[in-house]
């Protein structure tokens, strides 16, 4: 089995409502409606984007987290969907979608490489895409879901992973230290607060989502 982690400039309402953002958004499609969980500063803004489209029927919100149920599927407001592509050449989308910064991210199964890179040349010829992460799955865990740095990074905004990159590369996470906090601010051209705010939000979703599965 293979799996690829595609990042698509697709046109769609979720896409829309995140460029320019910091918000994450993740959907499940159940056909009649949509859950999203959507994430970052800019998320109240961002759902209201959407709910102009499609309507919201209930709604939980916590600090900069929001999970809400749509009232009608996203899906039909879209002219092509990755779906379509994927039934053509015999893959399988994992969800949840993510949208982040305008662009569509999804992870896609095949159990033959030859159709995922069908699949590709395919996308590339209506759309612009640019691919992620790919790998060669050879072992099952019945625990446990397939979790890679690939398919948790989306989840972050630009600035956090920026912010975390920077930190990795300039040995913030080395023992002993080789940067402080201030340093990566002026590399990176914001407050040290704003530095810290980036960095504690990335460690929180990360940190969080690897002790989901354990």
């Amino acid at each position: 089995m293979y799996e690829v982690t595609m990042r698509i400039e697709q046109p769609s309402v979720p896409a829309e409502a995140t460029a320019g953002t910091e918000t994450t958004v993740e959907l499940w499609c159940n056909d009649h409606c949509d859950l999203l969980h959507v994430s970052g500063p800019d998320g109240e803004a961002t759902l209201d984007h959407i709910e102009r489209l499609v309507g919201v029927q209930e709604l939980l919100v916590e600090g900069d987290e929001r999970l809400a149920m749509t009232e009608t599927c996203l899906k039909d407001h879209e002219r092509d969907t990755v779906e379509s592509f994927l039934a053509r050449h015999n893959c399988l989308l994992v969800p949840p979608l993510r949208y982040l910064d305008g662009e569509k991210w999804c992870r896609i199964l095949s159990l033959d490489s030859s159709n995922l890179t069908a699949l590709y040349r395919d996308l590339v010829t209506e759309f612009p895409v640019t691919i992620e992460a790919k790998r060669e799955i050879t072992a099952v865990s019945a625990e446990r879901p397939l979790l890679t740095p690939e398919t948790s990074l989306p989840s972050l905004s630009p600035r956090q992973q920026e912010a975390l990159i920077l930190a990795v590369e300039m040995g913030y996470y080395r023992i002993p230290r080789e940067t402080t906090t201030a340093e990566i601010a002026d590399e990176m051209g914001v407050e040290r607060r704003t530095l810290e705010e980036h960095l504690r939000r990335a460690e929180n979703k990360l940190i969080g989502g690897m002790a989901s599965f354990y």
